[in-house]
């Protein structure tokens, strides 16, 4: 999700060079960029790996948009060990008239972060969990309450093709197989003696043994997902459009195991602001969504994922992060339905050819907001809740507090963040992309984020 290579970005601000002007920028054959992963996340740590684009632009007559495009990664994470392989293909080209998106990845989170549900309800303590190596009193043991494990192969092929110009019909097949668990770690040594984390003591623990999290999902299971809708497409570049509608409606469900359906809609719409600038006019942007559940239930190891029709980055998860609303922890978000707005002002500062290749630098100041729709499991939840709370004794014995872990009169809030980003696009198609964001819903601010990737928002 986060990557940067800074090294890279200042050797090339060091011998920068303006590309002509009236010169055509147009692009043949191959083009790849290649970036090390070498970042930091406050949920995963330090990143170590590599990750890369692979463009096919044939003769130029499809420029900026390529023929075919490949992504790949592999990647560590320090902190929670988490690691990634991932390697996706996308193209309008290979079948005529069809858009052919598919993917295969694996990832591996022996110590993922779980924080509840239903977003503002979960309440927690910044000072507490932004710590996740405390000690349980009275014990040498280490703890970090918001701490479980899981894994997850997923494989995926979407497709898209025309009715009218500008309108496609969509369908694809997702399957998954996840594992969740206690937490996995390989201990920290302690003069002759190792130190595990007690996997005693956890939020996921808690709601397994209370009945919130169910025995038919609290290990894990499949998913095969079946999609089709329709999408509406007007814009003039994909990666990143001066103007133009991309809106998408369809339905998203798992027809194994723990079976639901949901439906989704997200409208798009970038207008280009009249204003010269010699790299390019602005772009005001934003985005309108919606996903709910409207028939069965989530399993727990599905609540998590964002359904898309194209996957624009590895992992398409949570509300919070980068994917959804910038400034809140990974995954922050976990409810069945949720409405969320993304504005930002996109600003080419400058271009500039390097190595045959075209450049830009470009800044987008953002607002994000969203509210939950449909909370989730709201009947298991009330079965162990006194007036709307919901108290764990291991928790206020970690925190010194009597506080809740769960406040059901706040799952209305509104949650809304700001920030800004920086982009640096080669070829207007691999966009390098920081996003500083800040959350101002009490209870759900992660202090200054700092999201590192590729590719715009959306």
């Amino acid at each position: 999700m986060k990557k940067l290579l800074i090294s890279a970005v200042l050797a090339a601000f060091a011998v920068i060079a303006f590309a002509q002007d009236g010169e055509k920028e147009i692009k043949r054959g191959w083009s790849f960029g290649l970036l090390p992963t070498a970042t930091y996340s406050v949920d995963n740590g330090f990143q170590a790996g590599a990750f890369g684009d692979v463009y096919y632009y044939g003769d130029g007559a499809t420029y900026p948009d390529p023929l075919h495009k490949i992504s790949w990664e592999a990647s560590y994470f320090t902190h929670s060990h988490r690691m990634r392989l991932y390697l996706a293909y996308d193209s309008k080209y290979l079948i005529p008239n069809m858009r052919v998106n598919a993917s295969v990845t694996y990832m591996n989170d022996p110590l993922y972060s779980f924080w509840g549900f239903n977003g503002p309800a979960s309440t927690q303590n910044y000072d507490m969990w932004s710590n996740r190596d405390m000690i349980v009193p009275l014990t040498d043991n280490n703890v970090n309450y918001y701490g479980m494990s899981r894994s997850m192969l997923r494989i995926l092929a979407n497709f898209q093709g025309q009715i009218i110009p500008h309108l496609n019909w969509a369908a694809g097949v997702n399957f998954w197989k996840w594992q969740l668990g206690d937490m996995k770690d390989n201990g920290v040594k302690v003069g002759d003696d190792k130190r595990y984390y007690d996997t005693n003591v956890t939020l996921y623990k808690f709601l397994s043994t209370t009945g919130v999290i169910t025995e038919a999902e609290k290990n894990g299971g499949l998913a095969l997902e079946l999609n089709a809708g329709l999408v509406y497409d007007t814009r003039d570049i994909e990666a990143a459009p001066n103007r133009g509608i991309w809106a998408e409606a369809y339905l998203n469900g798992n027809v194994l195991q723990n079976s639901y359906l949901k439906a989704c809609a997200y409208f798009r719409h970038y207008i280009s602001i009249p204003i010269h600038i010699p790299a390019g006019e602005p772009v005001f942007a934003y985005r309108l969504a919606w996903q709910q559940t409207i028939a069965g239930e989530t399993p727990l190891y599905m609540i998590q994922n964002n359904p898309l029709l194209v996957q624009r980055n590895m992992i398409s998860e949570g509300f919070g992060s980068s994917n959804t609303i910038r400034g809140l922890r990974e995954n922050r978000i976990l409810a069945e339905g949720m409405a969320w707005l993304n504005a930002e002002l996109r600003v080419k500062l400058f271009n500039f050819k390097l190595f045959n290749q075209y450049f830009y630098v470009a800044v987008n100041p953002f607002f994000d907001a969203g509210i939950i729709t449909k909370q989730y499991k709201s009947a298991a939840l009330e079965k162990i809740s006194v007036n709307g709370k919901i108290y764990d004794p291991a928790f206020n014995l970690l925190s010194g507090t009597t506080d809740p872990i769960y406040d059901a009169s706040k799952v209305g809030s509104l949650i809304y963040s700001g920030g800004a980003g920086l982009k640096i696009a080669m070829n207007q198609n691999f966009i390098v992309s920081a996003d500083f964001a800040k959350c101002f819903t009490p209870g759900l601010d992660a202090g200054l984020w700092i999201g590192i990737g590729i590719n715009y928002q959306f």
